[in-house]
């Protein structure tokens, strides 16, 4: 995935401009921003549902999106909106076949939602819906995978859960992921570098824990932050709380 000198522009407003971005397979890559900053905006460009005023976008493989709204239109079997997500592999006219729901079968179990496999998705809390939606990503065999705000619904077990399996989709199936979070601890756990949008003329990037030390992230936010971490012989940060002055 990469974005070679990017404008991006929404409604006359501008969200990036003369953006260089790499994201190679095996990579991890978090994008932090304040609220109304253009993450969402960003992610969907990088996708492609939007396009760049300018630039160009490549991509090398096929896509797997997660966005941050988890709404469905119809009341599905959790198993068959899963293998929903093999409509590439399925073709325009094909039916799922078997090693269709297999691969469905295999990425409910990879996101620890099997047991909801024949459950209504109206029934599913928002977090449940959150992991299902990744995991009809994943059982599309996808090179890159998008997840716009993937932990806003999850509570902390299933975030350190869906955090190591994004290592883990890196580090040993090569895939490019990019998220976005408000949480710059999120990076901290699972992200080799992150993008701060400071605004349309300022995107910084660079690798964890380097680009995220207290000035980037106190500029960033506008407000005070220290990092608190704890590093275990290897000098590599392995898990970060952030918190204001008073509350450290």
């Amino acid at each position: 995935m990469r974005i070679q000198q990017g404008e991006l522009r929404v409604a006359g407003r501008c969200i990036a401009r003369a953006l260089d971005l790499d994201v190679n397979s095996g990579e991890v890559l978090a994008i932090l921003g304040p609220n109304g900053r253009g993450k969402t905006t960003l992610i969907r460009a990088m996708v492609g549902t939007l396009p760049l005023s300018r630039g160009r976008r490549i991509v090398r493989g096929a896509i797997g999106y997660v966005p941050q709204s988890t709404g469905v239109s119809f009341d599905y079997r959790v198993r068959d909106l899963v293998v929903m997500g093999r409509a590439r592999n399925i073709g325009l006219f094909g039916s799922p076949g078997a090693e269709d729901y297999a691969a469905a079968d295999a990425a409910l179990d990879r996101m620890g939602q099997h047991a909801l496999a024949d459950r209504r998705v109206s029934t599913l809390s928002g977090g449940e819906r959150q992991l299902v939606l990744i995991a009809r990503a994943l059982a599309g065999d996808c090179d890159v995978l998008m997840l716009d705000e993937p932990a806003s619904a999850l509570d902390l077990r299933n975030q350190r859960h869906l955090f190591d399996l994004l290592g883990m989709l890196a580090g040993d199936n090569g895939l490019a992921v990019v998220f976005s979070t408000h949480v710059p601890g999120h990076a901290f756990d699972a992200a080799d570098r992150v993008l701060l949008l400071h605004g349309p003329n300022h995107c910084d990037t660079g690798p964890v824990p380097q680009a995220l030390s207290e000035e980037a992230l106190s500029a960033l936010y506008d407000t005070p932050i220290r990092v608190l971490a704890d590093s275990f012989g290897s000098g590599r940060v392995l898990r970060a709380a952030v918190a204001t002055p008073e509350q450290a």
